[in-house]
């Protein structure tokens, strides 16, 4: 590691945990890079696709609770 590295590791640890958050996040998001406005709109589709198959009754919806104890019990095998 670098000294340049690490004395900016050592700045950070001294940060707030909210100024921290910022941080990362805001590093996250450069490395993610610009936001795709196709995959916002296509989300937004299924998700109101989704939110209208609940409505006509085409599926059922789950309980998150349940969905939770299904993925734990999934991890566990």
């Amino acid at each position: 590691m670098s000294a340049n590295v690490a004395e900016i590791e050592a700045k950070i640890r001294s940060l707030s945990l909210e100024d921290k958050t910022d941080l990362l996040r805001m590093l996250i998001a450069e490395l993610d890079g610009p936001a795709d406005g196709d995959v916002e709109q296509a989300w937004l589709a299924e998700a109101q696709h989704r939110h209208r198959d609940v409505l006509e009754g085409k599926v059922k919806p789950v309980p998150g609770e349940r969905v939770f104890e299904n993925l734990r019990a999934r991890l566990k095998r």
